[in-house]
This record gives structure tokens, C-alpha cells and sequence, in this order.
């Protein structure tokens, strides 16, 4: 399954393009399944309606479980790194693994939660939620899993939407120095949700709750003497497997839905390939991404568990207690491939290189973005400073509705370009369409990113409105999967991603992608973060509004040099209109800059921001409103 050359590679995805069927039938059939699959793929994307192995019959979870007992029970598979290092971080097996989540399945189904069922879990990053993520899929109940920090609000409209009938939460959930509380926003957002007949409660930190007698239930009480075996539940391939909620355009979330069979394979394939994975060499992988979104789901709770590899899990935060926590965690654990976001990776490049420095990370091997495009200089220092010039960096561009990676370095095996995500797997067939739908083959010239062919772990639905499904990802581009994303081709092939369509600029019939302007602009020194929105303008059309989160330097020089930034490394016609600096920006639990909001403030309609209490830190908003009328 692991390719070991570029021309290995070259050859998987001649044969995947060429024979989609056989490839992807010959890997799915290294999996164990409770019944073979006769079919591999059947797909229409008009409806749409794309069904992988549909014929077959397993349970996920077998396959991360069962599957390894034999001859690697004993082979570590969690390393858990509490929030506070002085806490004692706790490990466990595969076969310890096992255990956890047969006992929470059973205590699942002793609640009367079984197959078809949907579950919300509404925990902190602790081991507890990984297993009922993974009991979850035991017992073929669906989970959607919301990230501990929404609001009662945020989470009763997807507690509603799924229609489930149980929460597994938490008393409380700490992060850095902050504790929040998790069973009283779970209290508040019930009482708008009639389906909800049981509610877990993990005592994370000891924290006093309110209790409802006949539906709280402690989760040791819960678990209490439950059997450590319990049978996996036949699963057909196209069952859902979760449902993970996933901000849209309109504010209102959509529940995007994965299947069994799709998702096991390609985010296995994904996992080993994308990251050159050797979990026979003693290699050590951390995503530090929480499950509350999809990297979460399927490069911590699956893609890496099915291949049998060990990794971190972290509860806390990557400065607590101290800049460096990220790589005194990478020491101390030997970590040896690591995945994080650009946001965290430029947050730490703020504070120089003694922080990384300090530690010895000689067993890196590979290093990985995702969330969000890296700009050249986040990725250099990354490169040279953690990866001391010796490990590969895979840029990775994917989507919750993809479901696992899709454009990105395979290790060290392909060519590297700064602010590429570079060539699509074996499997994945880009194609840059223009917004009238021509296919662009020219290289250099922007057009709107797409798939044209389906692959295992692609949306299957919307959960509970298909023709929203239908209309989001398949509408504008008939016959394509249509990501949103705007990108470019080089003459190697290797494929830039810009960012949202709808961030693209248009000043005085210049296009300008926001990311390629906050680029320049984070290549100023004083400069740690940007986001650029365009507003409407009576002489340009647009206009381009940047809000910079400078450093301790004076405002007005932040902004002169951000000006001047892009001047030089784009031209006059680029120079922001505004330059506000402000002291941070909006941004989703998954670090992603809530751009929208920004649209808005600089469009003057900061009244129509609507409830912003789900973000990582709503307290910026009314900071920026004031930066922008001030």
C-alpha cells in the first residue's frame, strides 16, 4: 500500500486514472471484511450519488481493533499528552485500545443506543472521547463529534439537525490556563432538543454540575462493569459513519456525511503514503488537531489507528504552558511525523527559534500543514528551523467534504514548492475549470479547482437535505466535484492553491487572490498574520481592506511596512486601501480566519454579523468593529 519511489508513485496513478476500479478494488481488498465486496465503484454526479464497494459488508473498527491484536496487541497506539505536562500523561496498547472501546459500546448499548442511532459528543481531548468515537462505530451508531467551545446555541443546532439521542460530554474542558464548562452549556442547549434521552458526563477536571436525575449519567457509572469484548456490528460499506458539522455561506452548518467503507480505505491510503508512514520502524505520528474537525476524524481517530501506528494525542495548547510546548512534546515523545496547522505553525515563528532550538528533534522525518494555505516564509522557517533542512514538508490541501487529503507531497519521495500543495494522490483527478466551465490547460492561469472523478472517501450527502449537497459541491460545475477553491498549475504540475472563490478580487479589472496579498504582506517585518476581504469601491469596483495583527511596533509603522510589502512583491495596483491593525482575527475552532466576518466589517455592515459566539475568540470581533469606524 506504501509507495516507496516517485516513480512507484507515477506508475499508482497512471493505474488509478487508467483503471480506477482494479486500483482502488485491489487495496480496499487488503481490509478485512465481514463480506467481500462485488462492486467497487458506482457514482452519477448529477443526483449526486457515488456509492464505493456497496455490495460489501464490515465494521470500521475491526479493522483498527481486531485486526491488529494478533501480532501487534502490545504495540502502542496512544501517547496522551494532558494539557498540564506536571499531569501524568497516560498510553495505551492496542489491545488496552480494544478494551476501552468495547466497554463504552457496551455501556452504548445498555443505554439502548445501537445502530443507526446518531450520538453527539461534546468533549475535550481526552482519551474517553476517542474511545466513544470509536464505540460509536462499534455498535453502528453515527457520531458527530462538535469541538468543546461552541456555544449552547451552535450545539443544539446540530444536535437538532442529527436528531441525536445521546451527548457524551464533559464537566469541564481545560485549554492552557482556561478552564471552560462543558456540561452547563450541554444543559442549556437541551432545552431546545426533545430528542436527547441520555447525557455521559466525563469528570475531567472534578468540576461541580447540575444534574437531571433519569437522563445524566456518570461516565463510570455508565461503563461499569461492561464486558471488554463486544461483537462489531455489520456494517454495509455505504452506512454513515459520522456526520461532522462544517460552517456554509449561508451561517447555517451543514452536516456532511462519510460512510464505513470509502472513508476507511482512502484515509488509510492517504495516511501511509502521504506521510511515508512505517509503523514497523517505530515511528511516532502527531496530528494536534482536536476531532471536533476532520483532521481530527481522520488523521488522528482513523487513517493513522488503521495502519497501526502509534501517536500523540494532545489535550492543550501549543503555548502552555510556554512557547515551546510543541516541541518539548515532540522530544519527549519522539515524535517523527508531525501535522499541524499554519496558523499555529505562524504563531510560533513570532518567537523565534530558541524555543524549537531548545529541544532535540533529530527523530523528525516528515512535517505536515493543513487548514489552510502556508505562506513561504511560515513554510521556510518550518523547513529550516523544526525541520532542520533535513525533513520534507507536506503541504496538504483537502476539505471536510473530501474527507482525506487530495493534492500534497508524498513524503520525500515528490518535488517540494513553497506555497504548493503540489500533485494530487493516486486517485485524485484535478481539474481547473473556468468560471464558464472550460477546462484551463494552460499553466499559470487561475481557474476554479475540481475533481472529475470520484474517490473513496468523497461527501456522500448532506445530512438530512441532499439537494443541498447537490447544489453546494455539484450545481456549478456539472459532471465535476466543485471545492470552492481557486488555484493555479505550474508547468510541473504542481498545483498552488489560492483560496475561496469568492476571496478572489477584482481591483480595476485586476484579479488578486487574498492569500497571494496577505502573503506579501506577512513578508513585512513586523507583520505576524494577515487577512485581506475586498469592499465595495465607486472608482476600482473593489477595494482591498487588510486587517494586520502587527507586533509590538508602533500601528503606523505595521502599516507602512505592510503596504510597502505588497508594493514590492506584487505592484502599486495591489496596495491595500486600508490597512487596519489590529489584535487578532476571527477565527473557527479549526483555526481558519472567518473571513465572512471580516467582509463585512469592511463592507460597513458590521450590524448583520450575527452570533459570533462560536469562534476560537469572539472577543476580537468588537475590537475589529472599532479598529474599522475608528
Amino acid at each position: 500500500m506504501r509507495l516507496d519511489s516517485f516513480a512507484a508513485y507515477e506508475a499508482a496513478y497512471a493505474e488509478s486514472v487508467n483503471n480506477p476500479e482494479k486500483f482502488w478494488g485491489d487495496i480496499a481488498k487488503t481490509f478485512h471484511w465481514k463480506q467481500p465486496f462485488t462492486k467497487v465503484c458506482e457514482w452519477d454526479f448529477t443526483t449526486p450519488d457515488v456509492k464505493w464497494f456497496s455490495d460489501g459488508v464490515l465494521n470500521i473498527t475491526e479493522n483498527i481493533l481486531d485486526r491488529h491484536l494478533a501480532e501487534n496487541g502490545n504495540r502502542t497506539a496512544i501517547l496522551w499528552e494532558p494539557n498540564d505536562p506536571a499531569d501524568e500523561r497516560q498510553s495505551f496498547t492496542y489491545r488496552e485500545l480494544h478494551g476501552e472501546v468495547c466497554r463504552v459500546a457496551n455501556g452504548l448499548k445498555a443505554q439502548g443506543i445501537g445502530k443507526g442511532d446518531r450520538v453527539v459528543l461534546y468533549m475535550p481531548m481526552v482519551p474517553e472521547l476517542l474511545f466513544a468515537v470509536l464505540a460509536c462505530a462499534r455498535i453502528g451508531a453515527i457520531h458527530s463529534v462538535v469541538f468543546a467551545g461552541f456555544s449552547a446555541q451552535a450545539l443544539a443546532d446540530r444536535i437538532q439537525d442529527a436528531g441525536a439521542v445521546a451527548v457524551l460530554t464533559a464537566d469541564e474542558v481545560r485549554r492552557g490556563a482556561k478552564r471552560i464548562p462543558l456540561k452547563s452549556v450541554v444543559d442549556d442547549a437541551l432545552h431546545q432538543c426533545d430528542s436527547v434521552r441520555t447525557v455521559w458526563m466525563f469528570p475531567s477536571t472534578g468540576a461541580s454540575v447540575d444534574w437531571t436525575a433519569g437522563r445524566d449519567v456518570r461516565w463510570a457509572d455508565a461503563i461499569k462493569g461492561m464486558a471488554t469484548h463486544c461483537p462489531a456490528e455489520a456494517m454495509a460499506a455505504e452506512d454513515p459513519l459520522f456526520i461532522l458539522y462544517t460552517s456554509g455561506s449561508t451561517g447555517k452548518p451543514k452536516g456532511v456525511v462519510h460512510s464505513h467503507g470509502g472513508y476507511m480505505v482512502y484515509t488509510t491510503y492517504s495516511f501511509v503514503n502521504v506521510f511515508q508512514y512505517d509503523a514497523n520502524a517505530g515511528d511516532v505520528f502527531w496530528c494536534t488537531a482536536d476531532i471536533g474537525w476532520i483532521t481530527g476524524h481522520s488523521y488522528l481517530s482513523y487513517g493513522p489507528l488503521l495502519a497501526g501506528a502509534t501517536q500523540v494525542m494532545f489535550e492543550g495548547v501549543p503555548t502552555y504552558p510556554d512557547v515551546d510546548r510543541f516541541w518539548a512534546a515532540c522530544a519527549h515523545h519522539g515524535v517523527t511525523h508531525f501535522y499541524t496547522a499554519p496558523t499555529a505553525i505562524r504563531a510560533l515563528m513570532a518567537h523565534g527559534d530558541e524555543p524549537v532550538q531548545r529541544h532535540d528533534l533529530s527523530r523528525l522525518k516528515v512535517l505536515g500543514t493543513v487548514g489552510e494555505p502556508i505562506n513561504d516564509e511560515a513554510w521556510h522557517w518550518y523547513h529550516r528551523v523544526v525541520g532542520r533542512e533535513q525533513c520534507p514538508v507536506v503541504d496538504t490541501f483537502w476539505q471536510t467534504e473530501t474527507g482525506g487529503i487530495m493534492l500534497s507531497g508524498l513524503g520525500g519521495l515528490s518535488p517540494m514548492k513553497p506555497g504548493h500543495a503540489g500533485l494530487p494522490l493516486p486517485g485524485i483527478q484535478p481539474v481547473l475549470l473556468t468560471a464558464d466551465g472550460e477546462e484551463i490547460t494552460e499553466t499559470g492561469v487561475e481557474g476554479h479547482l475540481c475533481f472529475k472523478h470520484p474517490w473513496p472517501s468523497i461527501i456522500r450527502t448532506t445530512y438530512g437535505d441532499h439537494e443541498r449537497c447537490r447544489q453546494t459541491y455539484f450545481a456549478a460545475h456539472p459532471g465535476h466535484y466543485f471545492t470552492g477553491d481557486g488555484a493555479k498549475r505550474d508547468a510541473d504540475g504542481m498545483i498552488r492553491v489560492i483560496g475561496r472563490v469568492d476571496d478572489v478580487i477584482n481591483v480595476s479589472g485586476h484579479r488578486f487572490g487574498t492569500a497571494e496579498i496577505e502573503e506579501a504582506i506577512n513578508q513585512a517585518n513586523n507583520v505576524v498574520e494577515s487577512a485581506v476581504v475586498g469592499f465595495p469601491h465607486e472608482i476600482k469596483g473593489q477595494g482591498i481592506c487588510a486587517f494586520v495583527v502587527g507586533t509590538d511596533a508602533i500601528d503606523a509603522a505595521v502599516a507602512e511596512e505592510a503596504s510597502e510589502s505588497v508594493v514590492s512583491a506584487i505592484g502599486r495596483v495591489a496596495r491595500p486601501d486600508r490597512i487596519l491593525v489590529v489584535p487578532g482575527l476571527p477565527k473557527t475552532r479549526s483555526g481558519k480566519i472567518m473571513r465572512r466576518i471580516l467582509r463585512k466589517i469592511a463592507e460597513g455592515r458590521s450590524s448583520e454579523l450575527g452570533d459570533v459566539s462560536t469562534l476560537l475568540n469572539p472577543e476580537v470581533v468588537p475590537q475589529l468593529v472599532a479598529a474599522f469606524e475608528g
